[in-house]
């Protein structure tokens, strides 16, 4: 991108939209040169949408349910996405396992935020499988997607420890502030032209990164 310029996104969701909140405030505060398009949900109840609205960032609803079969669903949702022109499509809690021809369409532009230190704990309930394995660390994962569930190359961890007496909700809220801090920051490494994807790895200022960039507890991450 050249300077001064903002990167245009669209951002998927389907819940509360937290995450979406962390973008919103970063570009307000100006930490994120970047430009939300349109926010899309799969359900019209998604409270990220009030979010959207109250930033007055346009909204779209794309019900899967009123669509036969998760193919005809991805393919009216790439063409809703393509109409705002995006150069990176977020996903803040979007809650659909997309098919291989909608990450095909946008890869390389796609990132997610997934609750765990991948590649352990794909898929769902990681605080309760964290828990009930006894570890002592747990965390977040930005990554770029692919085809495979939660297994595209990963940019950014932000390491959380277990503490004792832990409860599912006590250690989701704190691997969800920690979230708050590593998705912009990914994304403003994007917007910078630090950090992107070729031939299936990540590239940092133009090497290629061996390991996810880390985020111990307490640190910041880099501008």
């Amino acid at each position: 991108m050249k300077p001064g310029t903002k990167l245009p996104l669209v951002v998927l969701i389907s819940g509360s939209g937290s995450n979406l909140q962390a973008l919103i405030d970063a570009i307000g505060q100006e930490r994120l040169p970047a430009e939300i398009l349109a926010v899309i949900s799969n359900r019209a109840d998604a409270f990220g949408l009030e979010r959207a609205r109250q930033a007055g960032i346009e909204t779209r609803v794309l019900d899967h349910r009123e669509f036969p079969d998760r193919e005809s669903y991805d393919r009216e949702l790439a063409a809703l996405v393509d109409q705002f022109q995006p150069e990176l499509v977020v996903l803040a809690g979007f809650m659909r396992i997309l098919t291989p021809e909608f990450v095909d369409h946008f890869h390389g532009r796609m990132l997610n935020i997934h609750p765990s230190l991948l590649p352990r704990h794909r898929g769902l309930h990681t605080h309760e499988r964290v828990l009930e394995a006894g570890e002592t660390v747990h965390g977040a994962s930005v990554h770029y997607v692919t085809e495979e569930l939660d297994g595209g190359p990963v940019v950014m961890q932000a390491r959380v420890p277990v503490e004792g007496g832990d409860s599912v909700d006590t250690l989701a809220a704190r691997v969800l502030t920690r979230e708050h801090l590593i998705y912009p920051a990914v994304i403003r490494l994007i917007a910078a032209g630090r950090v992107r994807l070729e031939d299936n790895r990540v590239f940092m200022d133009g090497a290629s990164l061996e390991r996810p960039l880390t985020l111990a507890q307490g640190e910041r991450p880099p501008e």
